[in-house]
């Protein structure tokens, strides 16, 4: 079932300016909305992984992958500002049809991908703090993000941005508290920021830090948070001083997430490496448990749930705002909950190893990343879509530079796995 929604042009003039939601803190919120995916529990295992595994090697790829998210979610961010419309939206109508179904399908399995991902890392929070089953755990996951999405409809955006911003500092202090504990190695730290790999596994799990960090739905997500939050395309006079706001805004939340996965990698590097069964995440938590203490430990599976429930009702949010962008249908978020949990909760059934179910995740995010910012980068470079904001030649080029690293990642990826 799906509601036809009205044609939105993404390219109007008029419409009356947006009126100003406050000065200084009252113009941030949208890109906490979106850092939240940003740690969520596909983070959670591949920096895990990466740094139980390999130590402080892959530092380099977090510090890399969050500067380049923070590049993309600002230019989704100002595509919103400056047009009044999403990415989805303005590439519709410079698509064909045929083209335009395929776009967006595979914006959906990258966001299917997410949101199992998501709910899988509920499942194992709650199976960690209580012992569920892990099917049980994802319904469960499954039935409370409806309850945040419920803000959404209900609520508004200023709302829905408060609760999931109170939700982004729960996981950072969740995630960030075993530091303290155990603080790592300085030197390993530095030596970590050289970028290098070692053998096709720290490939493919850079490519899923990729992923988990520069996160295809939010590319399209942003941009509407961007458009809802200030309405039409406001005054010239005005651009200026959002755009502003909208930097400030992407800085801090991406420098939160950032923050957060890097402690993530550098928890396990300095407190798991060479512990048995620290490749999955129940591992990790009972390595982390005996090692580091149980306050220690229930902060981290409380941070784990918590990332659960609000990355997966931000990733089925992002799920409506393509369809309804490049398709003009619109299902209830709550249907659509509905919907992209079946399988999720499937897949838990199987038996399959949790923790490499959200790795692979990501790296199907990874894969999807092109897709949203080439197109991301091609229209905020055109005057005739941004006007006088469309993106400097330095900005389109730093730009370019990031589609280029994560198409050759996951092109090398493809290749040593095919390789073997």
């Amino acid at each position: 079932m799906y509601v036809r929604v009205r044609r939105r042009r993404p390219d109007r003039l008029d419409g009356p300016a947006p009126r100003l939601p406050g000065a200084g803190l009252g113009l941030l919120g949208p890109a906490f909305v979106a850092a939240v995916a940003y740690v969520d529990p596909g983070n959670v295992a591949t920096n895990i992984s990466a740094g139980s595994g390999y130590g402080y090697l892959l530092v380099w790829v977090l510090v890399m992958a969050t500067a380049m998210a923070g590049l993309v979610q600002y230019l989704s961010a100002k595509l919103g500002v400056v047009t009044g419309a999403s990415l989805p939206e303005v590439l519709r109508d410079r698509m064909p049809r045929g083209g335009r179904l395929a776009y967006w399908l595979q914006a959906e399995v990258v966001a299917m991908a997410t949101d199992i991902a998501e709910v899988v890392g509920g499942a194992i929070a709650l199976n960690l703090l209580f012992g569920l089953p892990l099917w049980l755990g994802g319904v469960i996951t499954g039935v409370a993000s409806m309850a945040l999405l419920t803000v959404q409809n209900g609520g508004g955006q200023r709302l829905f941005e408060r609760v999931v911003t109170t939700a982004l500092l729960v996981i950072a202090v969740g995630f960030v508290a075993g530091l303290f504990v155990e603080p790592p190695s300085p030197s390993g730290i530095v030596d970590g920021l050289l970028p290098r790999f070692d053998g096709t596994e720290t490939v493919l799990l850079a490519a899923g830090m990729f992923g988990a960090t520069v996160m295809p739905h939010v590319v399209y997500l942003h941009s509407a948070l961007a458009r809802d939050r200030f309405g039409a395309m406001p005054e010239p006079g005005l651009i200026g001083k959002l755009l502003k706001a909208t930097r400030a805004d992407v800085g801090i939340a991406m420098l939160v997430a950032g923050s957060v996965n890097i402690a993530l990698l550098l928890v396990a590097a300095a407190s798991l490496r060479g512990v048995d069964g620290t490749d999955t995440i129940a591992g990790a938590h009972a390595a982390v448990d005996s090692g580091l203490g149980t306050s220690i430990g229930v902060l981290f599976a409380v941070g784990l749930l918590v990332s659960g429930l609000a990355s997966t009702s931000v990733g089925c949010y992002a799920g409506a705002v393509i369809m309804e962008g490049l398709l003009l249908r619109r299902i209830p978020l709550l249907l659509r909950r509905l919907v992209t949990l079946v399988p999720a909760v499937l897949i838990l059934t199987t038996g399959a190893e949790p923790t490499w179910l959200l790795v692979l995740s990501q790296v199907v995010l990874s894969f999807g990343i092109p897709f949203a910012i080439i197109p991301l980068v091609a229209v905020t470079a055109k005057s005739s879509v941004m006007g006088r904001w469309a993106n400097s030649r330095l900005t389109t080029a730093l730009a370019v530079l990031v589609s280029v690293v994560v198409v050759s990642l996951n092109v090398a990826l493809l290749t040593l796995t095919i390789l073997g």
